[in-house]
């Protein structure tokens, strides 16, 4: 048995700061005491991550929005390794594949990672592949589009896997 589970927020799509003048209380708090915070892209504004990074430390990958500097800082793709898991984490917006689901599982098809991490789409998304890896996509916690909340994500690793999202109404 394992220690203590290793705990992931994880957030995509902060469109920060069109979006939003700062990060919603309710993600700063409800990020705290995370091991690992995880973004999968679309910052839009490289003065976000100084904000993320004081939650927690931070991985991260460019998104269709995000200018070079970002690009330079976390390229587009990559595969994080954490708590003993292998994630992938992408932005999901190119590649072969209809959806974005599809897109960021094909990302890391000749990979083996136990969970892919995607955004773009701003919809909440929680699914096991037939290969048995998590696809996730947190939503957003500063753009819901039409989702009735903003939203986060909370990734607990220990003898297993668990992910939740979590909801809000209020941005401030």
């Amino acid at each position: 048995m394992r220690g203590a589970p290793f705990r992931i927020g994880v957030v995509s799509d902060t469109h920060m700061f069109s979006r939003g003048a700062k990060l919603p209380d309710a993600l700063v708090e409800g990020l705290r005491g995370v091991d690992l915070l995880l973004h999968a892209g679309d910052f839009t504004d490289p003065a976000v991550v100084p904000l993320l990074e004081r939650i927690a430390p931070l991985e991260g990958v460019a998104g269709n929005n995000d200018g070079m500097d970002i690009v330079r800082r976390f390229g587009y793709r990559k595969v994080v390794e954490a708590g003993g898991r292998r994630i992938g984490l992408v932005h999901g917006h190119e590649g072969p594949g209809r959806s974005t689901e599809a897109k960021a599982s094909i990302a890391f098809r000749d990979e083996p990672v136990d969970i892919v991490v995607f955004g773009h789409s701003h919809v909440p998304h929680y699914e096991r592949s037939p290969d048995g890896a998590l696809l996730f996509n947190p939503g957003s916690p500063t753009d819901k589009r039409r989702q009735p909340q903003y939203s986060y994500g909370l990734i607990e690793i220990g003898d297993r896997i668990e992910a939740v999202h979590r909801f809000y109404d209020d941005k401030s």
